[in-house]
């Protein structure tokens, strides 16, 4: 085991060289042209989620290792269209390549398992290889959910936001200010997934986008359905000059009712589960309660 692990670092550190060395000797397109048009496009590439050092010397490697993962596990519509939810700057690629980190992660699990496996089992090698490879798949995977329920907390925490916001935006249009002058003020008052959306939508409309615009891609990009509906009712305020108030305060109480309906509904399926402390541990206290006076009534009575 100890001379397979040297002979691996050396072999990487090898490979390592020698791939550096062609990228340095025969340089991209890109970095031909780069000082050619550095004071068109000033600003520098962001740095992976390997960071700027690993990214220089890792990135290509972990960009088709990316690639083959994303190949491999689905398209990238789904992952591109949760980034674009989440409000993530992240590109599809960037997350590829964190995925690949996850999944480094679970195969070096997988081998450190494997490796007390076979030092203390002799477990046969070709299950120690099917445990590494299953560790590398478990954390590719766990990074595309970790993506997914961080989409749906996100969109649980707006769509809480929203009766407060659509209310405040109502007092504001109410009290004579227009749509964007309201959010301006809501964004003073107001923080979090919801307000980051709108803030979006604030700065689009500051560079030069048409408001109904802006408020059709919030609507485009958003998972809830209550916010869809609330910028395409935005958009047509703007486009038409239809009162805003009414609709604002009825699609506000819609959202209330149907937080509330979804409550006694989780409620109602969660009503076995929420049996289970009052068999075992309600009851029984109660029935000892109960009974544990005549006992010892009886106890004392026996006795004398």
């Amino acid at each position: 085991m100890s001379g397979a692990l040297v002979g691996f670092c050396l072999s990487a550190g090898l490979v390592l060289i020698v791939s550096g060395w062609l990228r340095t000797r025969r340089p991209s397109l890109d970095q031909r042209v780069l000082p050619y048009v550095r004071d068109v496009h000033p600003s520098p590439a962001a740095p992976g989620p390997a960071g700027p050092l690993l990214d220089a010397v890792l990135g290509p490697a972990l960009q088709r290792l990316g690639t083959v993962v994303g190949d491999l596990v689905g398209g990238s519509a789904s992952v591109s269209r949760r980034l674009v939810r989440l409000g993530s700057p992240r590109s599809v690629d960037d997350f590829r390549i964190t995925q690949v980190m996850w999944g480094a992660a679970g195969l070096a699990v997988g081998a450190g398992v494997s490796a007390v496996l076979w030092s203390s089992r002799g477990t046969p090698v070709p299950l120690l290889l099917v445990v590494s490879a299953m560790g590398f798949v478990v954390g590719v995977l766990w990074c595309d959910s970790h993506l997914s329920s961080k989409v749906t907390a996100r969109e649980r925490e707006m769509q809480a936001e929203f009766p407060v916001v659509a209310d405040l935006l109502a007092l504001a249009v109410a009290a004579g200010e227009s749509p964007i002058a309201g959010l301006e003020r809501i964004l003073k008052v107001c923080h979090g997934a919801l307000t980051d959306e709108l803030a979006r939508v604030i700065s689009d409309v500051r560079t030069g986008t048409p408001m109904a615009e802006a408020f059709d891609r919030l609507a485009a990009r958003t998972g809830v359905t209550s916010i869809a509906r609330f910028a395409e009712g935005l958009a047509i305020a703007v486009e038409r000059g239809t009162p805003l108030v009414d609709v604002l305060h009825a699609q506000a109480a819609d959202v209330r009712e149907s937080g509330r309906r979804e409550l006694i509904e989780a409620g109602g399926r969660k009503e076995v589960a929420m049996m289970i402390p009052v068999v075992f541990l309600i009851l029984p206290v109660t029935v000892v309660f109960a009974f544990f006076p005549g006992y010892v009534g009886l106890h004392l009575t026996s006795g004398t």
